[in-house]
């Protein structure tokens, strides 16, 4: 059987395993339930200093079931598909949910919330490479990084992954839905040395399609620049000044947004944005939207972890707060209605300026490039932020030197209402995509 052929055997088998979970639990007096199954596999290989030193497939299987008597519930998975092992997990979640006590906000999302469009979203792009492929990938890769200059003394290596997966969902409500993805990563990692001082960096490219990764020798290559730019890097001293999070960690800022209005950190009160809904929280100029269906998109789905279509939305518009994002849950303890987001968001974008990274450089003229970040100082609750950071002194709009060992403080609230510009340089490798981020002021800890 071939791959085209294989993918939907494979979801028709896993579809009536869901539906052989939920007459299950019917069966034993559950009042409703919900079963999610899924298969995957996969090939990652590590090279460093052109040998092989990890070679590992994967095959992972595995369902769960959750089952509500009223609005007791309980919960089980294995990964034996076996008929008396999907009988003794329905059993299992039944026994729990028979013990616990009634919470008035559990069981499933609402019917008619429930998708019933379920386009193609293109997520499924299989790479049909070889162990022996991918080394010598990857030994080409690590080679572009080691021969850019001799300062590159060493390496951590390359890696190649490469997974494909089927995911099947499906409840009491008659909603049952599936499809399969792929995603594919190439990366490299090197170490450079100058005199006293030793730095390391890296680089990574992320696509569902194997043939929209970068090239092996630019991702090398890239990882070798990085490192050395590193070199040399000097403390500096305390300062208050403008802060410019590069495009491949300023990602963290918006997730610590999407946190921020999510709802289990919503109704346990633990959010700095907590009653901000229909209040400005960005600048004016700022959008910040979720495309959820988007054709490709690295967190594409069209529905969540509950069977709820998901849609496209604004989460900023015009810098004020339009949605809160959550599942039926915590929907029902806020006395909201889900807005599709059980198990997480789907493409979060903020829309770019019209100045790449040179252009946000001149207009901050003096202050901090951060290029890395260390920690988790992020408080939740007060939006107090501390983190330990690395990057790039700015003068004059120009990068001067390296820095490293300081740390960048601000309140999350602050820095959202003093963002002044967004970069057009997006970072595409992540489902949270944006460029570079410019702050206004930020308190820079150093000697």
């Amino acid at each position: 059987m071939n791959r085209e052929q294989e993918i939907p055997t494979r979801q028709a088998t896993l579809q009536q395993m869901v539906e052989d979970l939920l007459k299950e639990a019917r069966e034993q007096g559950a009042s409703s339930a919900e079963a999610a199954v899924s298969f995957d596999s996969g090939l990652a290989i590590n090279v460093r200093k052109g040998d092989v030193e990890t070679i590992e497939h994967t095959r992972d299987q595995g369902l769960g079931v959750t089952v509500y008597f009223g609005q007791r519930k309980g919960s089980a998975s294995t990964s034996d598909f076996k008929p008396e092992a999907i009988r003794e997990t329905v059993r299992a979640a039944c026994n729990i949910a028979r013990y616990t006590n009634e919470d008035p906000c559990s069981g499933l999302a609402d019917a008619d919330l429930m998708a019933s469009d379920l386009p193609d979203l293109d997520l499924y792009h299989p790479w049909n490479i070889t162990p022996e492929e991918a080394i010598e990938l990857g030994i080409r890769c690590e080679r572009a990084a080691l021969e850019l200059d001799p300062r590159i003394s060493n390496t951590e290596g390359a890696g190649i992954n490469t997974h494909s997966g089927l995911h099947v969902y499906g409840n009491s409500h008659g909603f049952i839905g599936g499809y399969p993805s792929s995603r594919h990563s190439l990366s490299c990692s090197v170490i450079g040395r100058q005199g006293e001082s030793m730095q390391r960096d890296y680089w990574y490219t992320v696509a569902r399609r194997p043939e929209q990764l970068e090239p092996e020798a630019a991702v090398g290559r890239k990882a070798a620049e990085r490192t050395l730019a590193r070199l040399g890097a000097r403390k500096i001293g305390t300062c208050q000044v403008p802060v410019i999070f590069r495009a491949d960690v300023a990602g963290s800022l918006l997730r610590s947004l999407i946190s921020a209005i999510s709802g289990s950190s919503l109704y346990r009160k633990a959010s700095f944005l907590l009653d901000r809904l229909g209040q400005p929280v960005f600048p004016s100029y700022i959008q910040i939207q979720e495309t959820p269906r988007m054709p490709g998109g690295l967190g594409s789905a069209s529905f969540d972890s509950e069977g709820v279509a998901t849609r496209d939305k604004q989460i900023i518009r015009d810098g004020v707060l339009q949605t809160y994002l959550l599942g039926s849950y915590s929907a029902r303890k806020l006395g909201l209605q889900s807005t599709g987001n059980a198990g997480g968001v789907h493409n979060v974008s903020i829309t770019p300026g019209d100045q790449d990274l040179d252009g946000l450089l001149r207009q901050m003229g003096r202050g901090l490039l951060v290029t890395e970040m260390m920690g988790q100082g992020v408080n939740m609750v007060t939006g107090d932020y501390s983190r330990g950071a690395s990057g790039f002194w700015v003068e004059q709009g120009e990068i001067q030197y390296p820095v490293e060992e300081i740390t960048i403080a601000g309140n999350m609230k602050q820095m959202f209402s003093q963002l002044l510009a967004v970069g057009k340089d997006l970072d595409l490798r992540s489902s949270i995509r944006t460029g570079s981020l410019l702050i206004e002021q930020m308190t820079v800890a150093g000697e």
